[in-house]
């Protein structure tokens, strides 16, 4: 897969948010999808998931595409070399927990998966997973 299609990107927001209700003691959370460029393809927000979650979500998948890594890797470099997210000269970025990059088979960053509405460890585990899941083709689209 050279590019995540928005079937696949359904597919991951969907593998999302029923991971938090079945780990997270059904807590909703929101979901946002985004492509390489950090242009979201797909967005859920559960039942019930905070509002502010929804921007954040999306901002944690926008980070992670734009910055080619985690956004836990993002605030650890942040609090590593002593800057703010404001020296990249981009807005939208967020070093909040959450968010991941997501590769396909060969390593290339295809796009990114943004969790928010559980604590940052909490958000960053299912990124984590789903990214992973993805590069190994455990979740692919329906």
């Amino acid at each position: 897969m050279d590019r995540l299609d928005v079937r696949t990107a359904r597919t991951l927001a969907t593998a999302a948010i029923e991971t938090a209700h079945a780990e997270y003691r059904q807590r909703p959370i929101c979901v946002a999808v985004c492509d390489a460029d950090g242009t979201l393809i797909a967005f859920l927000r559960a039942d019930g998931a905070p509002l502010r979650s929804i921007d954040i979500a999306q901002g944690k998948a926008y980070s992670a595409a734009r910055m080619g890594v985690s956004t836990a890797a993002f605030l650890e470099r942040i609090h590593r070399e002593h800057i703010q997210p404001g020296y990249f000269c981009d807005a939208r970025l967020t070093a909040l927990p959450g968010g991941n990059v997501i590769r396909n088979a060969n390593g290339n960053i295809i796009g990114a998966i943004g969790i928010s509405g559980l604590t940052s460890r909490e958000d960053q585990a299912i990124a984590d997973r789903l990214a992973e899941a993805m590069t190994t083709g455990s979740i692919r689209a329906d």
